[in-house]
């Protein structure tokens, strides 16, 4: 099982950004999938969560401007960023629960991270 995000870059304060996660492999089903961020010096912090029932939460300090969706038919977790801003530079990590094998319980993976960078 893999995950694979993309889509960071640089813009310039209040553009937009869009991130995918991709889940590829062999795997019974997929829980819920999430977007992480870590800044340099900083935890990593949860940004968006999203479950397979599509219910989502958002860190306070993106409520409104980033958006997070997933497509159950091909795996894929988005993270629609509007807005930006400085202070949401940082490395974004996808994160999903996934189920190996219908009887498996489910576990954490993880895609690399993508660098998003704010410029003021």
């Amino acid at each position: 099982v893999q995950l694979q995000a993309s889509g960071g870059g640089l813009v310039q304060a209040g553009e937009s950004l869009r991130l995918s996660c991709a889940a590829s492999g062999s795997f019974s089903s997929i829980g819920s999938m999430a977007w992480y961020r870590q800044a340099p010096g900083k935890q990593r912090e949860l940004v968006a969560s999203i479950t397979g029932g599509g219910s989502t939460k958002y860190l306070d300090s993106v409520k409104g401007r980033f958006t997070i969706s997933r497509s159950n038919a091909i795996n894929t977790a988005t993270l629609r960023m509007t807005s930006l801003k400085p202070e949401d530079t940082a490395i974004y990590y996808c994160s999903a629960n996934i189920r190996p094998t219908f009887f498996s319980d489910p576990s954490a993976y993880w895609g690399q991270g993508t660098q998003v960078t704010v410029s003021s």
